[in-house]
């Protein structure tokens, strides 16, 4: 393992991107610190990640329209985004993918509110095990733009999903 020069272990660029992936879905660390997020208290709560977020409304609230969007039909597009990641990396697929139709349906019953944030946690996890996977080959470009690329795309849906919320509690 290299050294930087302030003397400790160098990080790995994809663990640093997954680093703040992991904020911007799971949350902070309680009682840690965060690069961009409100803080977690330690006891767990004020967790404001993606999957949080989610978790903190209802199919009603979720299908609910705001100028025309709703946080499910967000929800459903951070997760295409991020199966669409893993597809173009890993497999070479480079659709074409149907943007506009990753947002539909806009409304979800409970049942599919559920599969949803399962759908976005399943993506999730799937975008992290195929960058782990690429930790050991040599740094590529495309890669840590894709990563990159969904730091900066799952921010954004968790920014506009975070202002849905404040309007449909």
């Amino acid at each position: 393992m290299t050294q930087d020069s302030g003397d400790r272990a160098a990080q790995h660029p994809i663990d640093g991107i997954l680093d703040i992936l992991k904020e911007a879905v799971e949350g902070g660390t309680p009682g840690q610190g965060t690069a961009f997020l409100d803080g977690t208290k330690a006891d767990g709560s004020d967790n404001h990640g993606l999957l949080a977020i989610l978790e903190s409304v209802d199919a009603v609230q979720a299908s609910h329209d705001v100028n025309g969007t709703t946080i499910a039909g967000h929800a459903r597009h951070a997760a295409f985004h991020l199966e669409v990641i893993v597809r173009w990396e890993r497999d070479g697929d480079r659709g074409p993918f149907d943007w506009k139709g990753s947002f539909l349906p806009k409304q979800v019953e409970v049942d599919e509110w559920a599969a949803v944030q399962t759908r976005v946690r399943d993506a999730y996890e799937a975008l992290v095990a195929f960058a782990r996977s690429r930790r050991d080959a040599p740094v590529n470009g495309d890669v840590t733009g894709g990563l990159s690329g969904a730091v900066a795309h799952v921010a954004y849906h968790l920014g506009s999903i975070r202002q849905m919320v404040k309007v449909v509690s």
